[in-house]
């Protein structure tokens, strides 16, 4: 298996979809192959070698040079491997991923990690609206692997998540895990209005200055000293405003008893 380094030659007219472009899909091809591989263009099919110079590596690791912003579906549907955008990227951003490792060294789009199922994203800038929600038209959100955002994300972060982990370093917009079914979110910064709207599952931990919950949500009584400690430790690894959760105490509500709710606000002192 051979890996690549495509590098971008200048910013598209129009924006891209890379969605095919994977570790596992081009490690088996030539150069010229690759060169050939179809990349959307508004509504032309053209290839690769239009936009991007291809290099050829000495891991199996998929690298995009440059600024991808206005390319989308980096990652789409990846299932295997190791794929690093050295910069920024478009919308959609490791969608329907079910196994590998992306990281993105820049700011990322609208709908990242949408109906993620497996594997491990990370974003070191940050995401827009809707990361690691639904696709559009469809019902269910993340479906499980992890997402990391070091900065901040946008408005329905996890909107009907089921499965998965979040950890957002940043602030978050509003509607924060609105109709989750299940999952977990982790926050370091600020939330905005409407947190946890018509919540059903799930637990989301405020690492930092955590909002007033909803009126919807009502105080836990049960204390969780050992699932606590369980969640806590996992999210510490990541480090940065989770690293001392373990050793803090917290405060939970339950909710949103508007949808017959029973997931998790929990703030941590």
């Amino acid at each position: 298996m051979t890996g690549w380094t495509l590098r971008l030659r200048q910013a598209p007219v129009l924006r891209l979809d890379l969605r095919g472009l994977t570790p596992t899909a081009l490690g088996a091809l030539t150069v010229a192959e690759v060169e050939r591989a179809p990349v959307g263009h508004g509504n032309q099919l053209l290839p690769l070698a239009e936009f991007f110079s291809v290099v050829a590596r000495n891991d199996d690791s998929l690298v995009f040079e440059g600024d991808l912003a206005r390319c989308d579906r980096v990652g789409w549907q990846m299932d295997g491997g190791r794929l690093v955008v050295d910069g920024a990227a478009g919308d959609y951003a490791g969608a329907c991923m079910t196994a590998g490792e992306i990281t993105v060294w820049g700011d990322a789009g609208a709908l990242v990690a949408c109906e993620l199922a497996g594997g491990m994203l990370t974003i070191e800038g940050n995401v827009g609206d809707f990361a690691a929600s639904t696709l559009p038209g469809s019902i269910d959100g993340m479906r499980g692997g992890r997402l990391v955002v070091r900065g901040h994300a946008g408005a329905r972060l996890a909107d009907r998540m089921r499965r998965g982990t979040v950890v957002v370093f940043g602030d978050v917009g509003d509607f924060v895990a609105s109709r989750l079914v299940a999952g977990t979110i982790a926050v370091g910064g600020h939330c905005g209005a409407h947190g946890g709207h018509a919540m059903r599952r799930g637990s989301v931990v405020f690492a930092g200055s955590a909002p007033e919950p909803q009126p919807t949500f009502v105080p836990a009584i049960a204390e969780v000293p050992v699932f606590w400690q369980l969640l806590a430790r996992d999210l510490a690894r990541h480090g940065g405003p989770f690293s001392s959760l373990p050793a803090r105490r917290i405060e939970r509500h339950l909710g949103d008893l508007a949808a017959d709710g029973k997931g998790e606000w929990i703030v941590a002192h």
